[in-house]
């Protein structure tokens, strides 16, 4: 079987590779990813966090990829590919039987293709989601980094209206000028209404949504544009009775650029599991993760997804090599007190001080906006040019202060940090418009909002954050008494391991022999 086909090719490729970074799922990986080719069963599997950052795993899938006798798909970002095409894959063709064609490239590159094609998650999703889907059925599809595949799946569903598409709305209806003129001044008066925001965006109110039926309504439809044809196809009905289910809502909001006087207008459905589950029937899937859920079936994401038939499998973290150091301070004031800024800033002061001698990079992530630029410019006035905020310039012992998002997407290019400090923990929060629509979203089906969706979307953030801390087994500050205090404190704890919890501060924390301060 190529199960046993690729365990032993892969065993004897392992053994070839003096310094070859071990992980030891390999051979468990490549097997289970083998057995779903054969039997066209579809997989999810969790590799760990730290993994993930690393990519160890992928020699395992592009092994039985190579090795099937039928075309495979893998789904990867743009960065990926070319780690798959100019290391993976060559190194592994010189030992591997297999002599399989390698493509990339947005569509199906021939009806008797049989090799391996390479593609972005926008492109296979887009034709996925095509009423004329491009690719073959029953095609074997490996999607490599699934932790942000509902952020994909929403992306590519997401109509926008930009500024210049009113123009060409005006050119394609000229009797209709003043019209769809008026509508938009209308418009741009309600929006620029709303209190500014860090976000720059908003829920569109159902006073702006009645102007853009009206105008709607107004118009010829067969005359509009596709960006217009494409956004009113969801906006018409809202107002229909036939709105029963809480599903049927979407998800509609305007960015603004207040300077300029402009804004867009978006629509994305919340619920994605009707829209995609037929992708899944359409071939048999592998589905690749880093630190997805703590359950390895993964239920809350497999139902958001539609993912109903899979088989499922976590792999353990290296207790003794991932271990981190973690200080959660326990006398802190919470993080919506006006007390806690202070404390913060005092708590980072003397962090940064400690760890001043030791040898590697600090980073602070922090989610607030202000307060992110307010903890920059303190750390600066006293620690000078060591300090960045969202750079990937540092020096070796640089200090740099980020958010989640910029830290999530180059944490991959910088050197692990020997100390990270986290100010607060990263749930969702509420005074973004589209985390306040999707929580709008579970209230009106009557769910638990915070369980379902904040929760969850916190302890992968805060997994994926750590995990470059775990390669040498640095500390990671948790300055959010929330862990301590509240009673969800214990599932993000558990998360988080392992872990040496850190019972109080001193320069020692910082040089090699630290033992004997955790418990």
């Amino acid at each position: 079987m190529i199960e046993a086909e690729v365990h032993l090719s892969l065993h004897n490729f392992l053994r070839s590779q003096a310094g070859f970074p071990s992980w030891p799922h390999h051979l468990t990986m490549a097997r289970l990813v083998a057995r779903a080719l054969r039997l066209g069963r579809s997989a999810l599997i969790q590799v760990g966090a730290v993994c993930g950052h690393q990519g160890r795993y992928r020699t395992s899938f592009i092994a039985s990829a190579l090795m099937w006798h039928g075309s495979v798909i893998i789904v990867a970002s743009e960065t990926v590919q070319q780690r798959l095409l100019k290391v993976e894959i060559p190194r592994l063709q010189q030992w591997l039987p297999a002599n399989k064609s390698i493509r990339t490239g947005d569509i199906w590159p021939s009806p008797d293709f049989h090799g391996l094609l390479l593609i972005s998650p926008a492109a296979w999703l887009k034709g996925q989601l095509a009423h004329d889907n491009p690719f073959p059925a029953h095609i074997p599809t490996i999607i490599d980094g699934v932790d942000d595949l509902e952020d994909w799946v929403r992306f590519q569903l997401t109509e926008t209206i930009q500024p210049q598409d009113w123009d060409q709305l005006m050119l394609a209806y000229p009797y209709q000028v003043e019209l769809i003129r008026e509508a938009k001044i209308q418009l741009t008066h309600q929006l620029f209404q709303h209190p500014e925001n860090p976000y720059h965006c908003y829920l569109i109110s159902q006073s702006e949504i009645e102007i853009l039926q009206n105008l709607y309504l107004s118009l010829e439809p067969n005359h509009l544009p596709d960006p217009w044809r494409n956004f009113w196809q969801k906006i018409p009905n809202l107002q229909d009775s036939s709105l029963t289910s809480p599903s049927d809502f979407p998800l509609l909001w305007a960015t603004i650029a207040r300077r300029q006087g402009l804004f867009s207008l978006h629509y994305a459905p919340i619920e994605l599991s009707k829209i995609i589950a037929p992708i899944w029937q359409r071939q048999p899937v592998v589905l690749i993760g880093s630190a997805l859920e703590l359950e390895t079936e993964a239920p809350l994401f497999r139902q958001r997804l539609g993912l109903e038939d899979v088989t499922c499998l976590k792999f353990a973290a290296d207790s003794q090599g991932e271990a981190i150091q973690l200080y959660v301070p326990y006398k802190l004031p919470l993080p919506n007190t006006p007390e806690f800024q202070g404390a913060l800033i005092h708590q980072v002061r003397t962090l940064v001080c400690l760890s001043a001698t030791a040898p590697g990079m600090t980073v602070i992530l922090v989610g607030d906006v202000p307060l992110k630029a307010r903890v920059g410019a303190i750390l600066a006035s006293e620690f000078g040019s060591r300090v960045l905020v969202e750079k990937t310039c540092l020096d070796e012992n640089g200090i740099l202060i980020t958010g989640w998002e910029f830290w999530r997407e180059n944490q991959s290019v910088l050197p692990a940090p020997r100390l990270l400090i986290i100010a607060t923990l990263p749930l969702p929060s509420l005074e973004n418009p589209l985390v306040a629509g999707r929580v709008a979203h579970y209230k009106r089906s009557h769910q638990d909002w915070f369980r379902l969706y904040l929760l969850p979307k916190a302890m992968n953030e805060l997994q994926r954050a750590i995990a470059p801390v775990r390669e040498n087994q640095g500390i990671v500050a948790l300055l959010d008494t929330r862990v301590v205090n509240r009673s969800y404190g214990a599932q993000i704890l558990s998360s988080l391991s392992p872990l040496a919890r850190l019972n109080y501060l001193d320069p020692s924390l910082f040089s090699s022999n630290n033992e004997d301060h955790s418990t």
